[in-house]
């Protein structure tokens, strides 16, 4: 099956694999179906899982992989990685400035970015957009308590991840026309992940008064995903 994979077009690989992913975030909001509640100790806990697997990703996945593509390229190894990782966080820290959204249980005296007389549900859609975590269960349930009917709120929750495959095939376009810049664009990734989880999943998961339950899910989701880079990599 993965022989037969990374047989196909890069940009192939890159839709099937983001794809996926979407069909993971839509699997997750269609939690919404079978339960009627998600208690708050779990949502924390998945943020802080899904933390920990953007912190590991960012290092095995993008990071290293950087660094190695750049040995013997004529520049220093570390500078494509150095230069790529805070483009990437200075990249997010302006779209978190611009781009108005509504973290889960905060009020809507701090919503972030322009000022908006947009719905405060439309707020939280945007920010989970923002960092784009793995659960698509976080964007649907906090939606559902605020009002939203459970097939609105399964639509929503869903539709967050379809970010990712028109981003990862202009990606993998990007680099086929341009190579020598890849090392840059996935420290640029990594950057921005990093810039997420510091800004935004972290906090959001240490807010609802779970702290430790969060912080073991943050170790939890590290782990896992280091395992999968390293252990089946």
């Amino acid at each position: 099956m993965l022989d037969s994979l990374s047989s196909l077009h890069p940009v192939l690989q890159a839709l099937l694999a983001t794809l996926f992913t979407w069909a993971m975030t839509a699997l997750g909001a269609g939690v919404i179906f079978l339960r009627k509640e998600l208690s708050r100790k779990m949502l924390d806990g998945m943020l802080g899982f899904a933390a920990g697997v953007m912190i590991a990703a960012s290092y095995w996945s993008l990071l290293a992989p950087a660094i190695e593509m750049s040995e013997g390229s004529g520049v220093p190894a570390w500078f494509p990685a150095f230069t790529g990782f805070l483009l990437g966080g200075a990249f997010l820290r302006v779209v978190d400035g611009i781009l108005p959204h509504l973290h889960v249980g905060f009020p809507m005296s701090e919503a972030e970015g322009i000022s908006t007389t947009w719905k405060r549900t439309t707020l939280l859609v945007l920010a989970i957009t923002l960092h784009n975590i793995p659960e698509g269960t976080a964007v649907s349930m906090p939606l559902w308590r605020e009002g939203l009917s459970r097939p609105r709120s399964f639509w929503y929750g869903q539709l967050s991840g379809l970010v990712e495959p028109v981003a990862g095939v202009l990606g993998a376009a990007f680099v086929l026309l341009a190579k020598p810049l890849l090392p840059y664009a996935l420290s640029f990734a990594a950057g921005a992940m990093i810039f997420v989880v510091v800004e935004e999943v972290v906090p959001e998961s240490q807010r609802g008064g779970n702290a430790d339950f969060a912080t073991m899910g943050t170790m939890l989701g590290f782990a896992v995903m280091m395992f999968l880079d390293v252990g089946l990599g």
